[in-house]
């Protein structure tokens, strides 16, 4: 008998050490910030030496066209990185609910690198990995639009869009940076 006490109090302890654990994932998942990679950090990654910020001022009219081309606002002014003719972006863009932070490299032949730096949303996680983000290399901007089919993830659909849409903006942004 006292051996089936012991099994039975072992149980319950593991039981609810699993509880814990399972309710600080879910916690994690929903309420904290996701930091995979910080922007300076991204930015050592692409450049032999991280050149100064510069910023990228948009009026009305480039701010309209901005939100036909990727349904975000970029805002007044946007802030990038540039050596020659590369240019380093860091986007904001909403998955369901909360900001995607995606770092994106943009030269002459399109995207060259894009990475998630900040994740927000309890769902869609799976577009940090370098498996889906790898399908926006090369990609260019062709009438408003990715000149690719980027591959979606079952149930990440709000996030595979929301990278699609920064893919968009920081392409039509490169091409604005490039002309000044």
């Amino acid at each position: 008998m006292r051996a089936l006490t012991v099994i039975f109090k072992t149980v319950r302890q593991l039981s609810v050490a699993v509880l814990f654990f399972y309710s600080g994932a879910l916690c994690a998942a929903e309420g904290e910030d996701q930091v995979f990679l910080p922007v300076e950090s991204f930015l050592q990654e692409n450049f032999a030496s991280i050149p100064d910020a510069k910023m990228l001022w948009l009026d009305a009219d480039a701010r309209t066209t901005a939100k036909d081309i990727s349904g975000e606002d970029p805002g007044f002014r946007r802030r990038y990185w540039r050596d020659g003719d590369v240019t380093a972006w860091v986007l904001d863009v909403i998955g369901r609910d909360h900001p995607i932070t995606v770092g994106i490299i943009v030269g002459a032949d399109g995207i060259s690198r894009m990475r998630v730096l900040v994740y927000r949303e309890s769902r869609g996680w799976e577009v940090r990995h370098e498996f889906f983000t790898r399908q926006f290399n090369g990609v260019q901007l062709e009438n408003k639009k990715l000149d690719s089919t980027i591959d979606g993830i079952t149930g990440a659909t709000l996030s595979v869009n929301a990278l699609q849409r920064a893919a968009r903006l920081a392409l039509w942004l490169h091409q604005r940076a490039i002309a000044e």
